[in-house]
């Protein structure tokens, strides 16, 4: 679940100081030169610059800004999603098997990009740069709780222990090369492409995933698949001419097969994969159909590398940076299978 978030930050009001010098004549003629400073002088630096220390102002308004989108996400899913559903006193549900773990990918690729831009928030208060790191760091798995609280209390869930565990996964990969290198040096990035389903399975692959290409992103684990982006020239001392700095090398995971979270067997009344009340002839099983992991490597680029004289520019390079590149990829799967792709997205 794509949780989307707009946070609005305080605009900082700027200072600036005066000074003026004046001539002092006495009988004797001699002049005396007085500088008169009016105003402390304060750092200046523009609205998009990191304040060169702390900007209470900033500060108030990005921590006010992550609590509001909290309690709002809280609020916005109970009412858009959450109410439909019977409420339970809170309890936990182990779904570390479903999916293949592809719900996991898109968890820690969330909470990873949060965290990312928590981290840019708090640099950019002026805030110590230890403190920006762990407390922007964790942005990430503070606002998906907010989804993991709700499952809590929900009967048809429960709070998951293996999705909070990738949320904080995908902060701890932020903070830890932030306080290791001040940089990320490995990026996670995610990769869909549409999946074509045979005819006596579309049914069921439309009501699991969806049909539009947003749904697809959003909840086909079968088209999904996530990226370890790695920069070599960031690892090294001296760069190798011949070595690009945005060049990446990627090792990539995904899944398919799958018509089900746990197998490929459901009610066709309802398409429940409960089928313990199911009537026989209504039991779906596919079961004979392969659920396959998938393994890629893929060279890739860091767009946020590229130097350009454009700060539009250069946002959005940052943008595209979350996607993996299509590029040639060499597959290795479950059924030990070797596959080369000329392009793979």
């Amino acid at each position: 679940m794509l949780i989307r978030v707009f946070i609005l930050i305080f605009t900082l009001i700027s200072h600036e100081f005066f000074s003026f010098k004046t001539h002092a004549y006495t009988p004797g003629n001699i002049e005396f030169d007085v500088e008169i400073d009016f105003a402390e002088e304060v750092p200046e630096y523009s609205f998009l610059e990191r304040a060169t220390e702390l900007n209470r102002g900033r500060l108030w308004g990005v921590s006010g800004g992550l609590v509001g989108t909290w309690g709002i996400t809280l609020i916005g899913l109970n009412e858009l999603w959450y109410k439909d559903y019977e409420r339970t006193s809170f309890q936990f549900f182990d779904d570390s098997r479903e999916w293949l773990q592809m719900d996991k990918v898109g968890h820690v690729y969330n909470s990873y990009y949060m965290s990312r831009f928590g981290t840019g928030l708090y640099r950019w208060t002026g805030l110590e740069e230890k403190k920006a790191i762990w407390i922007g760091g964790l942005t990430g798995t503070f606002l998906l709780s907010a989804v993991e609280i709700l499952d809590g209390f929900s009967a048809e869930w429960g709070f998951s222990i293996s999705d909070f565990g990738a949320n904080m996964l995908g902060s701890g990969i932020v903070i830890a090369q932030e306080l290791a290198w001040q940089e990320q040096r490995i990026s996670i990035k995610l990769s869909a492409f549409p999946q074509n389903y045979p005819d006596k399975l579309t049914e069921r692959a439309e009501y699991l995933y969806g049909t539009g290409l947003h749904e697809m992103v959003l909840k086909d684990y079968n088209a999904i698949t996530g990226w370890l982006s790695v920069n070599p020239a960031s690892f090294l001392n001296e760069k190798p001419d011949w070595l690009p700095a945005w060049l990446n090398m990627a090792v990539g995971y995904g899944a398919g097969g799958m018509y089900g979270g746990f197998e490929n067997v459901w009610c066709g009344l309802n398409n429940s994969a409960d089928i313990s009340d199911c009537p026989p002839e209504m039991i779906m099983d596919y079961s004979h159909i392969p659920r396959v992991r998938k393994y890629y490597l893929s060279p890739d680029i860091d767009f946020s590398r590229i130097e350009t004289n454009s700060k539009v520019l250069d946002v959005l390079l940052e943008v595209l940076n979350i996607v993996k590149l299509p590029a040639p990829a060499l597959e290795y799967n479950s059924q030990d299978k070797l596959r080369w792709h000329w392009l793979f997205f």
